[in-house]
């Protein structure tokens, strides 16, 4: 099949969902709990954007839903925004998924049952997603990010990944690390990054200027992501270096959920590849891109509670860059 015109959400992960209902896929567990761990990923960004006192800012695009009652009306407007009736909603879906593994089906009637408003809510959130959000696999993963939830992220428009090929033909690219708290990401999937500089969306300021920042040191984007570098491990967690692998191993054997949601503290960093033209503002390890179509999201890293980064990783050590490269392969090559 040709690829749709414009970046939409990725058939083999997020609609799993509708491959159940047609009963494609009972089998194939570990799919569908990559899809889920997808699904969850976006439900808590989302429910993050909306709890934040931001929201009125961040909490964007607001949902378009139609009532499952009178298909002429909205039950969700963005013309008459209505939070607490979304986040309602969204307590209803991320109830249902916390109790339950049963079939989506199943699933989709009882969120029924407990808000109507539920589903709708949960097909917008996957819908809406105009980025290409992938769950890779154990052979994909960066290692030394010391976290087992790891995805490949491609968020920019064809267009955009032209005008982003042709500059990388004339000036060549490298990797850096971008630092954006959880409740900015609802956004970024849908808009794109934008320069935030001198809008209502900047939030920390802008002193090297308008512009995307970006660093290649891990500590400082963990910064801007809100993670505390020196984080303690609460009780009921294991350390970090030992939880991981065992989650990653047990959610693979069994195909569980992922349990995201039930960890309503996530934090995340993504990194992107970087055209190393004459317009990148290098200050120190805080660099600056003016230019939009400059900068490329290609991977997404998720921490839940307890979990911390590396904050001694250098993009541009020679290891970490030939590690990068290998893990990408071709996978960023769009059409």
């Amino acid at each position: 099949l040709p690829l749709p015109e414009c970046p939409t959400v990725c058939e083999r992960e997020l609609c799993v969902f509708a491959f159940q209902t047609l009963g494609v896929m009972n089998e194939a567990a570990d799919e569908i709990a990559t899809g889920a761990q997808v699904v969850d990923l976006l439900v808590s960004m989302c429910r993050s954007a909306l709890e934040s006192p931001r929201k009125v800012v961040i909490f964007e695009p607001y949902p378009s839903v139609v009532d499952p009652n009178d298909p002429q009306m909205l039950a969700f407007n963005p013309r008459k925004k209505n939070y607490d009736r979304v986040m309602k909603a969204l307590d209803s879906i991320t109830s249902i998924r916390e109790m339950t593994q049963a079939p989506y089906l199943e699933i989709k009637k009882q969120m029924d049952k407990q808000d109507p408003l539920a589903h709708p809510l949960l097909q917008w959130v996957i819908s809406s997603n105009r980025s290409h959000i992938v769950k890779l696999p154990v052979n994909r993963q960066l290692k030394f990010m010391h976290t087992p939830h790891q995805f490949l992220l491609l968020s920019s428009p064809p267009a955009k990944e032209s005008n982003f090929r042709a500059a990388k033909k004339l000036f060549g690219s490298t990797f850096a690390f971008h630092g954006s708290h959880i409740e900015n990401w609802h956004s970024i999937l849908r808009n794109g990054l934008v320069v935030a500089s001198n809008t209502r969306l900047q939030l920390h300021g802008a002193m090297y200027g308008s512009g995307i920042y970006l660093s290649p040191m891990s500590s400082i984007s963990f910064g801007y992501s809100g993670m505390n570098k020196k984080q303690k491990v609460s009780a009921k967690d294991e350390p970090a270096s030992s939880s991981k692998s065992s989650n990653a191993s047990q959610s693979q054997k069994k195909g569980q959920q992922s349990q995201f949601l039930q960890s309503r503290n996530l934090k995340c960093i993504a990194l992107c590849e970087v055209i190393t033209s004459p317009d990148l503002h290098k200050h120190g390890e805080i660099w600056v891109v003016p230019n939009t179509d400059h900068v490329c999201t290609r991977f997404f890293f998720v921490y839940e509670d307890g979990q911390v980064g590396d904050a001694n990783i250098n993009t541009q050590e020679g290891g970490i860059h030939k590690e990068i490269l290998r893990v990408i392969g071709n996978q960023t090559a769009t059409g």
